[in-house]
């Protein structure tokens, strides 16, 4: 049973190509998934958890891969990172405001996605399109440039008047999603949003928030030789080892014969990665 890999673990990265091409960080070592597509593999959790800000060796991970101290003191784990329309730099309470001025008072894109369905959603401009490919979207289309996370959290509250915000989990990773005209749903919630949208433009101004209206829809395709009709889902804390043929990756997810494991999930853990 020749060793891959072994150390903490890292979200998986990925390169957009015709499929996207994926790599999952092990300790120093970036491995090359798509290549390992139809082979038997061995992940072994080594009861080892490092927080993956301060190194802090932790016995529980909060908030995907953090000890409960930079838990509690990051801003990056704040509510208001999920839900940006809380965002409350501007008010002077926010946990480390001078990191936040690097991450909030930037460019973000409202944007159409389909992973399991229309949603809307944001995300920096630097992380387009990661941020797509980790939700598992099929497709994705911005449809509003802002500057800063605050007024892309509004906008954001906006559109989930008229559409999901949310990703099933599930149902994308069955992959029973069909196609979806964006531009065509983009020009619908426009025009049901039309009201908030104008009053929106009069109280943050005309340059807050830029139309996108030239851009076409991308396109993601995923490296997976078979969908699963039953997800079960796999979990280090209940069952230290995880084998099985890999039969894709999407989104976060290792997509197994025996099962799924959302790998952002369990950054930290120290794993052995292994061939059978």
């Amino acid at each position: 049973m020749p060793s891959i890999a072994c150390g903490p673990l890292r979200k998986l990265t990925s390169e957009l190509q015709s499929p996207v091409a994926y790599k999952m960080p092990i300790g120093d070592q970036q491995i090359a998934l798509n290549p390992l597509l139809g082979k038997t593999l061995r992940l072994e959790f080594q009861s080892l958890i490092n927080c993956i800000e301060c190194g802090r060796k932790t016995k529980k991970s909060f908030n995907q891969g953090f000890c409960y101290p930079c838990f509690k003191k990051l801003a990056c784990c704040d509510i208001c990172i999920v839900s940006p329309e809380k965002c409350h730099l501007d008010q002077g309470t926010c946990r480390e405001p001078e990191w936040a001025e690097n991450f909030c008072l930037q460019e973000h894109i409202v944007y159409l996605a389909n992973s399991s369905g229309l949603k809307v959603g944001i995300t920096r401009g630097t992380q387009v399109p990661t941020r797509w490919v980790d939700q598992g979207a099929i497709q994705a289309l911005p449809i509003f440039r802002v500057q800063t996370r605050l007024q892309s959290g509004i906008v954001e509250v906006v559109f989930k008047q008229f559409t999901a915000d949310k990703t099933n989990w599930r149902k994308m990773l069955k992959g029973e999603v069909e196609e979806i005209d964006l531009g065509v749903e983009r020009d619908r919630l426009l025009g049901e949003a039309k009201d908030d949208i104008e009053r929106l433009q009069q109280e943050l101004g005309l340059q807050a928030l830029q139309l996108i209206d030239d851009t076409q829809a991308l396109a993601i395709n995923y490296p997976v030789l078979e969908y699963p009709t039953k997800i079960t889902s796999m979990n280090f804390d209940k069952n230290p080892v995880v084998e099985g043929t890999l039969m894709g990756i999407k989104g976060q997810y290792l997509i197994l014969d025996t099962g799924v494991i959302n790998i952002r999930k369990f950054a930290g853990y120290h794993i052995e990665l292994s061939e059978l």
